[in-house]
This record gives structure tokens, sequence and C-alpha cells, in this order.
């Protein structure tokens, strides 16, 4: 008698935690290099420094993002940035000022 091996084993992805890159760049860093390329084209789009300006710019802007996250975990400028936007000392017995009491009727 003779099994069916195709049945009890198939063919995965090998991770299926893939993170969704383009060229190696996070979507986010992406979405960053399409805003620059759009802003600088509206602004230089129809003068001489069109090609210095807006491709210049943007591969440099793409230079800089792929050297300085290299190596680091993702979302890593996002977490950068978060660290310098957030206050530096953290007071535990401080009165929370955004804090209000939630009433049944909608009244604040």
């Amino acid at each position: 008698m003779m099994k069916d091996e195709s049945i009890l084993t198939s063919t995965v992805p090998r991770t299926l935690e893939t993170k969704n890159k383009i060229l190696g760049f996070e979507l986010s860093d992406v979405l960053v290099l399409l805003l620059n390329l759009s802003a600088q084209n509206l602004i230089f789009g129809s003068t001489s420094f069109k090609i210095p300006m807006v491709f210049g710019t943007s591969l440099i802007l793409a230079l800089i993002l792929f050297l300085f996250k290299k190596g680091k975990p993702d979302h890593y400028l996002q977490h950068f940035f978060e660290h310098f936007i957030s206050p530096t000392v953290f007071s535990a017995n401080a009165t929370d000022r955004q804090y209000r009491r939630f009433n049944k009727d909608g009244d604040q």
C-alpha cells in the first residue's frame, strides 16, 4: 500500500512576519522621500535648478536615511523623534492636568 506524501507536506513561506519594504526602505521612509520629492518639484519644478534640487535632495535624503538606519530596528526614526519630543523629567507625584471626571449626563 502506497501513501501519498503530498498531503502530509506542503511548502510555506520562510517567515510569516516579513516586513513591508521597498528597496530596503520602510513604508514611512518611502513616504518621507516622496513628500520631499513632490515638495521640491512644486518649488523648483519650473526653474533651472530642477534636476539638482528635486532629484539631488531626494537621493541625498535616501542615502542619509539608509546609512542612519543601517542595523537599527524597525520604526527607529519614529521612536528616535518621539524620544526628543517627550519630556525629559517625569514626576510621579504631579497632578494629571488632562484628567477629567466622566459624568453620565455628558456634562464636564
